[in-house]
């Protein structure tokens, strides 16, 4: 049996995941967004982690420990910003997905909550994005049947939606 993949509309820097996913910069700094959130939730601890853990090229993730979060865990995953669609993003991004699953299930982790990747300052298309990152987390899981649960939490009823429909509901 594969991951549930479930839905969270909320605050991820509540939710009590072996992991929490960071829609991280490539220097793994606190940023804006839900990066800012994460980096202020975990505390300063956490960006002396990052500047041990990165940088960390688009595509790919970092694990570190989560601190003052809820989660035992943060995965850096770097999306990449949208410049059209004709430079590989959708690729990256789905990368970005991949490696951090990839990551936390070598860590033994069996939970993970991911945010809408790349969707906020980097400008990627919501619908689009959630297309990837769906379907992605799906064959994943598919692959990877021990893990338990993967959740996509968003923040209002736009990203739900997208995320509703992305899953088939």
């Amino acid at each position: 049996m594969s991951a549930r993949l479930e839905i969270h509309d909320g605050d991820i820097t509540t939710l009590a995941f072996d992991a929490i996913v960071n829609a991280a910069n490539e220097r793994l700094a606190a940023g804006g967004g839900v990066c800012g959130a994460i980096h202020r939730a975990a505390g300063p601890e956490l960006a002396e982690a990052c500047r041990t853990a990165g940088p960390c090229p688009t595509g790919e993730a970092r694990i570190t420990l989560g601190f003052r979060l809820q989660a035992r865990h943060v995965i850096h995953a770097v999306g990449p910003v949208w410049q059209g669609g004709d430079q590989g993003e959708d690729a990256l991004l789905g990368a970005a997905y991949e490696n951090a699953l990839t990551l936390a299930a070598r860590h033994g982790l069996k939970s993970i909550a991911f945010p809408a990747i790349s969707t906020g300052i980097y400008g990627f298309p919501l619908a689009r994005a959630t297309r990837i990152a769906v379907s992605t987390a799906r064959a994943w899981c598919e692959a990877n049947p021990s893990f338990e649960r993967v959740v996509f939490c968003v923040f209002g009823a736009e990203a739900a939606a997208a995320y509703r429909k992305a899953m088939g509901r």
